[in-house]
């Protein structure tokens, strides 16, 4: 497990239909050293996925086309991104959400708006450390 203080060369996919989610997470990854693959959807990520091979994902709930519960779901249907860290993100707290969320294959419920620390602290825990 890395620690958030050094999550230097990880990289992360940030999925999320919101030019502000995506950019403040941006901001706050490369900030820490991440390297950092923004996808606007659902189909955007699964276009970028094989050629950016991210270490952790983070993957909106509520968007246009293919929302993130299908987005996951996909991923974690592909031999290659099964075992991928999925973080799902969401403006809704609720049970039944982070109950869908492990349904589809999600490690873990992040609550939009996150902080840089939550954000950090995700990647942290999730990111592989190169051996």
């Amino acid at each position: 497990m890395a620690d958030a203080a050094n999550l230097s060369g990880i990289k992360v996919m940030i999925i999320d239909d919101s030019n502000t989610i995506r950019r403040s997470a941006e901001i706050f990854l490369v900030q820490a050293g991440c390297q950092v693959v923004l996808a606007e959807d659902g189909f955007d990520a699964l276009a970028k996925i094989a050629d950016h091979q991210p270490e952790v994902i983070f993957c909106d709930i509520m968007m246009p086309r293919l929302d993130g519960y299908q987005t996951c779901a996909l991923i974690k249907k592909n031999q290659r991104f099964r075992n991928t860290p999925l973080i799902m993100l969401s403006s809704k707290d609720g049970l039944f959400d982070r109950a869908r969320g492990r349904m589809v294959g999600s490690d873990q419920y992040l609550t939009k708006p996150f902080t840089k620390d939550s954000l950090l602290q995700a990647v942290a825990t999730f990111a592989r450390q190169p051996d």
